[in-house]
């Protein structure tokens, strides 16, 4: 099966959160190939199949006050950033 892609957003909603744990369990979610460039919002690519085995990943770092949503997405986009930003969207995270 090819590689998917997923859209993470997060929010913690206290002070004092474990965010190095959060950020490094959704890169690692990844083959490798991630970015982000909006706030608590990471784009990736992995070899996961499903939005559930990502958010498995993650959740064991988030309280019940937390807030997750995980969401695979195909190559129909458009927004606002940067050429270099969209270079590497379109090198990376479409590629194989």
């Amino acid at each position: 099966m090819g590689k998917k892609r997923y859209m993470i957003t997060y929010d913690l909603n206290k002070s004092g959160k474990d965010y190095e744990n959060v950020i490094e369990s959704i890169k690692a979610a990844s083959d490798g190939v991630w970015c982000s460039y909006w706030k608590s919002a990471y784009l990736i690519r992995s070899d996961y199949s499903t939005a559930d085995e990502v958010s498995e990943k993650i959740t064991p770092y988030l309280d019940n006050d937390d807030r997750l949503i995980v969401i695979e997405v195909v190559n129909n986009k458009q927004g606002w950033l940067s050429n270099k930003q969209w270079d590497y969207i379109n090198n990376n995270i479409f590629s194989d």
